[in-house]
């Protein structure tokens, strides 16, 4: 089964296309549900039945996991099953027809206009840490890309007399234009503080550490932590959440879900779409705030 394993995660970065996060999540799922199986049931996952797998979604519930993450597993599992159905390994998915309760899914958290306003000021340009930090929260707020895209960006990617970055995700890239503010911070950053930072001459890494080298997905959060801790913003901001409240403001100020789309690098409308229910939220927070007889 382990090769069976292997066969799908390499349909799902080569085929599919998936995001090495997203196929990581699913092949620690599926791992987990073999482990189980081999520790609990005995046997191999080509011989598992829809009863059986159930027992696993119960045990997951019983040991503390949350909704979202035994929804998460069987969404994994419906996957890996109806891949090996397809491709003839096994007959059945023995969870195709397990149907779990639904999860109301939260709306994501984003920030007002005076939030950001206030994060983005945080970085001290006083110094080389400084300035990178100020470039790249000011060009992940002007894009609204995902971290994993940020701290993967190489300095051909940049193109700042044209004012816009080009992100390469999944295997498809997309153009995402810059303001003004985030030009100047990343033209600072890039020509001025970057030569002196880098520890190989060929580093092609547009952002690096202290070490001279390709920032880390870690690195950068606690980058973010530090400065919602500066600013004093209550809220728990995330790199997601400087994503989110760039689709939401844009969103509020009369750009079209295509355009979001296409900048955010959705496949889907229906992944933009929770933005409006963000911003509907947020005019009627206005509204029974400040309406008079609200």
């Amino acid at each position: 089964m382990t090769d069976y394993i292997n066969l799908y995660e390499k349909h799902l970065l080569e085929v599919k296309k998936s995001s090495a996060n997203t196929v990581a999540s699913y092949i620690r799922d599926i791992r987990q549900f073999d482990k189980y199986v081999r520790e609990n049931i005995g046997g191999s996952l080509e011989q598992i039945g829809k009863e059986q797998a159930e027992l696993y979604f119960a045990w997951l519930s019983n040991n503390g996991k949350s909704s979202a993450t035994v929804t998460r597993s069987l969404a994994s599992i419906k996957g890996f099953y109806g891949f090996l159905v397809s491709a003839g390994y096994v007959e059945q998915n023995p969870a195709k027809t397990i149907h779990l309760a639904k999860v109301e899914k939260k709306l994501p958290q984003i920030l007002t206009g005076r939030e950001v306003e206030l994060l983005l000021e945080q970085p001290q340009c006083t110094d080389p840490k400084g300035f990178r930090d100020k470039a790249m929260l000011e060009l992940l707020y002007a894009t609204g890309i995902r971290v994993s895209e940020l701290i993967s960006l190489n300095v051909e990617d940049v193109n700042l007399p044209a004012g816009f970055i080009r992100c390469s995700s999944g295997g498809k890239s997309r153009i995402i234009p810059l303001y003004p503010a985030a030009v100047r911070a990343i033209q600072t950053y890039m020509f001025q503080i970057r030569p002196n930072m880098i520890a190989d001459p060929g580093e092609t890494a547009l952002f690096v550490n202290l070490g001279g080298e390709r920032m880390s997905r870690q690195g950068f959060w606690k980058i973010i932590k530090h400065y919602q801790q500066t600013a004093n913003i209550q809220k728990d901001i995330t790199p997601h959440t400087l994503r989110h409240s760039f689709a939401a403001h844009l969103l509020e100020n009369g750009a079209d879900l295509k355009s979001i789309q296409e900048m955010l690098g959705h496949s889907d409308i229906s992944s933009t779409q929770v933005y409006t229910q963000i911003v509907k939220q947020n005019l009627k927070s206005v509204y029974n705030k400040f309406h008079p007889k609200a």
